[in-house]
């Protein structure tokens, strides 16, 4: 991926929901102006969610998503209703395509109220205006009348759908926001055997893109050259910011006047929850004999030796709880994560790159609804190796989460 690419869970996912046969699949491909959705009449044809990633304009970049009809039957009928359930957690705008022959289904106002549940903006695009004999005039500013077979109203429901995207999340920075033009950041970026062949892993990119925009410099290292890095520069950086995995041997090393974070920390503060995450470390101490915790990742990857979700971070915290005592560990990746999060002690959350912050947030909540505590990699790392606070020392808010006093 080079630098200037948009990645998938930084674009504008918006899901495309109804009723079989409502013509979801056709006003997709009126929408993306390409055949991306199979279009047919049998009812069914979609049988799973269809996604694209595409620059559309005025949007710019974003997903599309076409999904199953939410009235499908029998057994697998009922599975892809769950599929297409499950793509609401990550959708950013939902338009909702009715049939205009025909009034609003049940499942279509239950869709309304799941839209109004989760607080996600939406749109209901009353499909096949060309059958009408005349249109109705919309009851609301989220309703539109459209033909998808006829590419009428198309350009409207994109402006409808854009100005359902604003929302303000425009000024969101992973670092930009703490550094000024002219800053130096140093970045410190292992290269092991987990990390991928001629390329940086989707944080440090993002970072470095990030402390580009900004106007200021950039220098990369590995951890086993840090010493020599800090040592070649004519002043002290702004800040230093390192790979989780290599917390504690960075932290030995960087002077403690220099500021120090992790990707991971940056991650979690730029699209989930770090006072949470924060909260979430402080209970790694009291876990007690025989607790559950469950590590998730947002990306899928070949497993290594090393690993840190699978390996490294389950050793790091056997051996940060009381000698003896037995944790059980879990583990997800990718899509999967559990609904029910009942009877897991603590739940560990990589950064979430892969994942947009839907998504994230979503699964906070779940984890916030069953009452147990979710923190993340960079977080959990830091807290272990005794460091949580000084890799905090750039956020007020998260430091006073942890009740540490900066000055001492």
């Amino acid at each position: 991926m080079s630098l200037s690419e948009t990645v998938s869970a930084e674009r504008l996912h918006i899901g495309f929901f109804g009723m079989r046969n409502a013509g979801k699949s056709s006003l997709v491909n009126a929408v993306t102006g390409q055949n991306l959705a199979v279009v047919s009449d049998v009812k069914g044809t979609t049988t799973d969610p269809v996604k694209k990633t595409m620059e559309l304009l005025p949007l710019g970049p974003v997903v599309i998503i076409d999904t199953p009809g939410m009235d499908d039957e029998g057994d697998l009928g009922q599975l892809r209703v769950a599929r297409a359930r499950q793509v609401l957690r990550y959708t950013d705008v939902a338009v909702l395509v009715v049939d205009a022959t025909c009034s609003l289904q049940e499942k279509d106002l239950w869709l309304v109220e799941l839209f109004k549940e989760r607080q996600l903006p939406y749109i209901i695009a009353y499909n096949k205006k060309d059958l009408l004999e005349a249109a109705p005039v919309p009851q609301s500013e989220n309703e539109i009348y459209v033909s998808a077979e006829q590419k009428l109203g198309i350009e409207e429901l994109k402006e409808k759908i854009g100005l359902l995207s604003k929302t303000g999340d425009e000024q969101r920075r992973l670092v930009g926001d703490l550094l000024e033009p002219g800053d130096l950041v140093v970045l410190v970026v292992p290269i092991d055997k987990a990390a991928p062949k001629g390329r940086l892993i989707l944080p440090q990119q993002m970072v470095l893109r990030d402390v580009l925009d900004r106007g200021a410099m950039a220098v990369v290292c590995r951890d086993t050259e840090l010493e020599e890095t800090l040592e070649s520069l004519k002043g002290k950086p702004r800040m230093v910011i390192t790979d989780s995995q290599v917390f504690g041997k960075v932290a030995k090393l960087v002077p403690e006047e220099i500021p120090l974070t992790s990707f991971s920390i940056l991650m979690i503060r730029y699209k989930g929850d770090l006072e949470g995450a924060v909260h979430g470390a402080s209970k790694l101490a009291s876990l007690k004999d025989g607790a559950r915790v469950l590590i998730s990742e947002g990306c899928t990857h070949h497993r290594q030796c090393g690993d840190i979700g699978t390996q490294k971070l389950p050793a790091w915290i056997k051996n940060f709880v009381k000698d003896g005592y037995q944790i059980n560990f879990d583990f997800t990746s990718g899509g999967d994560f559990p609904e029910d999060l009942v009877g897991y002690d603590l739940v560990v959350h990589c950064g979430g790159c892969m994942l947009n912050e839907k998504e994230l947030q979503h699964r906070t909540r779940l984890a916030a609804t069953g009452n147990v505590p979710m923190t993340n990699y960079g977080v959990a790392i830091a807290a272990m190796h005794g460091i949580l606070g000084r890799s905090l020392g750039l956020f007020p808010a998260a430091l006073a989460a942890l009740e540490i006093d900066p000055e001492k």
